[in-house]
């Protein structure tokens, strides 16, 4: 395990270059695939980059109160982070477009965590530390890969700060720290109980402090990123909530004009419905009183009438 977890030994020089590489390239492979919006390059990423290594460093580290390598580790995972939104920026800097939520279906999906992406992570870095214990279940470690994310959300907000939004950096940030916490406190788990501590100390010679000051600080940094995880989950939740009653009404409403609703989304200052069909168009404030009598009257709606022109070109 600590072979290879940890970053010392004669080997070192060759596991650094490694890992930087890997690394490099998979934030420039996530943050192409998030520009393009494609979800099978986001996954490359995910396969090739190293940075669970160090993190599972730092829960290996603290088991054996190993303080050199657990400030390698922490070292080489803040670093690696702050490369890899680096890269993203740059990137952006490259594209024409704003890479933000709005338009891009790989950043809206690493926006808004919520405790639900917690749970997540926490099942996920248990089976990446189970598969560290048990040789064999290693088979399992691409399927950690993709399942915990770690350099997407970091190339996320690279391109969202270097695209102005730095709302929507902050909640990729909290993504990746959800699954950093997760990770570790996950990881500290498993450790305990396949006892690696114990196994470790026979080869000490002396008996070592036990680490409990770091994973009471592990325990307390997955505390306070349930808070704002919480606080989004309830907020997700209502959207939800809202623009299914919006929906609803909506279809009604355009099935009896003729329209057809394409687009139901929420935004800051309430929710946004896209229409489409033939002339004339329908009288908007239609919508507004069937909204109210549906119990929705403190929803505001923007209404976007997207007329339909048909003309016909008969052959000769």
């Amino acid at each position: 395990m600590r072979d290879a977890l940890l970053f010392d030994g004669p080997g070192r020089a060759r596991k650094l270059s490694r890992f930087w590489a890997l690394l490099l390239l998979a934030a420039v492979i996530a943050s192409a695939g998030v520009i393009t919006d494609s979800t099978a390059t986001v996954i490359g990423a995910m396969i090739v980059a190293p940075l669970m290594t160090p993190i599972l460093g730092v829960v290996l580290s603290v088991v054996t109160v190993d303080a050199r390598n657990l400030g390698v580790s922490l070292l080489l995972v803040a670093t690696g982070a702050l490369a890899v939104i680096a890269v993203g920026w740059l990137l952006g800097q490259l594209t024409p477009v704003r890479i933000v939520a709005s338009t891009n279906s790989q950043v809206a999906g690493r926006v808004d965590p919520t405790l639900m992406d917690l749970l997540a992570a926490l099942a996920t870095g248990a089976v990446g530390s189970f598969a560290l214990v048990r040789d064999d279940v290693s088979d399992t470690l691409p399927g950690v890969a993709i399942a915990i994310s770690l350099v997407p959300p970091l190339a996320v907000v690279g391109l969202t700060l270097e695209s102005g939004a730095p709302a929507q950096a902050r909640g990729a940030l909290l993504l990746f720290l959800t699954n950093v916490g997760a990770i570790l406190l996950s990881g500290l788990v498993v450790m305990a109980i396949y006892r690696v501590r114990a196994t470790a100390a026979q080869g000490w010679g002396t008996t070592r402090r036990h680490p409990r000051l770091a994973v009471a600080v592990v325990v307390a940094f997955v505390v306070v990123l349930a808070g704002p995880l919480a606080v989004d989950s309830t907020q997700v939740t209502s959207d939800e909530l809202t623009n299914s009653d919006v929906t609803t009404v909506a279809d009604k409403w355009a099935d009896h004009i003729g329209w057809q609703v394409v687009k139901v989304a929420a935004t800051p200052s309430g929710v946004t419905v896209r229409a489409i069909g033939p002339l004339p168009l329908p009288d908007p404030q239609t919508l507004r009183t069937a909204l109210d009598a549906n119990g929705l009257s403190s929803t505001s709606v923007q209404l976007e009438l997207d007329p339909i022109k048909r003309v016909d070109l008969p052959g000769g």
